[in-house]
């Protein structure tokens, strides 16, 4: 979008979240006028919009044709979904639609890293953004994770690092020139898109008009499907090609390479877990394409140990570890916790699972539940779904809320096991996101310390 259509344009924000918000403070730093307008007759932050915002006028309500009586653009916050009818009338009718992405996109004048996928993504936005404030550099981390991406905007910044969901990679058109990487694709949002390969598409805008591309060897599904003038780079967990990062044997132990050039020794990672080894491999991936020091990165990865509800360790009691992985709200990423943690020496885990379930198959669960969940405590508003998935590969029980489950799994853990929460669905049932329930699993899992009546404890 250039300054001239932007500025010549009558705008209208869709959605009054965080998202709306952040392109309202926008507009209004550089002058240009704006409705808003939001489908819930009393969206939460409404006190927030007319403080901030007293002389816009707004309406409230269902989307309808005369919302965009005169609007020339509309920007559409992720949370809204675009095959509403209103919506589909005024794109058929002229009316642009853009997200806060293009937005940013058109406004910053530092190198961008964009990166998605269905799972790890919060965890390699956060860890690159750490390795490049480590490298010196003024750097905005934001997007989907923390602070939207427009109130990042900074003369100051020499780089930024966005976490871009599917919702807002919608309506990309042009990258313009940014590193971009796709860590994986895994069914997710079934209750938003029709099929997998509307999901993959709207996945793989991230690709156009691309400098370089991360790519994820080992899923195919992460591959550009055409090949423009993009450079290339991959990362997966086996042995690298030249130019490439994965991982091999060196002096006997699995270490990080860069094509033969090998990086690190896996034990001196701090973040733990076979998924995690993919994460840091595709930020240092994307940290290569953008020119970090390798030094610094790898001294960030000897001290980065992740982020809070993805697959954080919460306690060990009596030797059974306690694993928080609330962020796992799709079936890829409890895939990723299981086969994580999972031991080869035998079934070591026990699952907590449940919520809402968002049109998800489960059943992709079986083959890794048969080899390492020990038994499931399930709970929540599909637990049904999830029971009928496992019920055949091991043992299942079910609970009336997060409490009772973990409680339950207290009582059937042994020594050396482990009590992983990754609920495979979103948490909106009984929490007000993952957060949230991170804290009520982690909240019962430490009252289980206090009742463990002066025993021997690590945490």
């Amino acid at each position: 979008m250039t300054e001239l259509e932007l500025t010549n344009s009558k705008i209208a924000i869709l959605g009054m979240g965080a998202t709306g918000l952040s392109v309202a403070r926008f507009l209004s730093s550089i002058g240009k006028p704006f409705i808003f307008a939001d489908s819930r007759e009393q969206p939460p932050r409404l006190n927030e919009v007319k403080d901030s915002f007293p002389q816009v006028s707004m309406q409230l309500g269902e989307f309808n044709e005369a919302l965009f009586a005169g609007i020339d653009l509309a920007v559409i916050s992720p949370g809204i979904a675009l095959d509403q009818p209103a919506l589909i009338q005024a794109r058929q009718q002229g009316v642009t639609f853009i997200g806060d992405l293009e937005l940013f996109l058109s406004q910053a004048k530092a190198p961008v890293v964009a990166i998605s996928g269905s799972n790890g993504k919060s965890t390699v936005t956060t860890l690159l953004g750490q390795m490049a404030k480590d490298s010196g550099l003024h750097v905005g981390v934001g997007g989907n994770l923390g602070m939207p991406m427009l109130d990042l905007l900074s003369d100051n910044q020499q780089l930024y690092v966005l976490e871009l969901s599917s919702f807002q990679l919608e309506l990309l058109t042009d990258s313009r020139g940014a590193t971009v990487g796709l860590l994986n694709i895994t069914p997710d949002h079934m209750d938003r898109y029709k099929d997998l390969e509307q999901y993959v598409t709207a996945k793989h805008h991230i690709f156009r008009g691309a400098k370089t591309v991360i790519s994820n060897r080992q899923d195919s599904l992460t591959t550009p499907r055409e090949q423009g003038e993009s450079q290339t780079l991959t990362f997966g967990l086996d042995r690298p090609g030249q130019g490439d990062f994965g991982i091999d044997l060196h002096d006997h132990s699995e270490s990080l390479f860069f094509g033969n050039q090998v990086l690190l020794a896996l034990e001196e990672v701090a973040m733990k877990g076979r998924h995690n080894t993919g994460n840091v491999l595709a930020a240092l991936a994307l940290g290569h394409a953008v020119g970090l020091p390798t030094a610094t990165m790898l001294e960030t990865l000897k001290v980065f140990r992740g982020l809070p509800h993805r697959c954080e360790t919460i306690a060990t009691i009596d030797n059974v570890s306690y694993i928080n992985d609330s962020k796992g709200t799709n079936v890829g990423a409890t895939l990723a916790a299981i086969e994580g943690f999972g031991s080869d020496a035998g079934k070591n885990l026990l699952l907590i699972a449940g919520g809402q379930g968002k049109g998800q198959d489960f059943g992709d669960l079986k083959d890794a539940a048969e080899r390492f969940v020990k038994c499931g405590f399930l709970y929540g508003e599909d637990a049904q779904l999830i029971e009928e998935a496992l019920r055949s590969v091991t043992q299942v029980h079910r609970a009336n809320s997060l409490d009772e489950a973990v409680a339950g799994a207290r009582s059937a853990a042994r020594p050396g096991d482990i009590v992983l929460l990754s609920p495979a669905c979103a948490s909106f049932d009984s929490f007000t996101g993952f957060e949230q329930r991170g804290r009520c699993f982690s909240q019962a899992v430490l009252s289980q310390v206090h009742a463990h009546n002066g025993k021997e404890m690590t945490s």
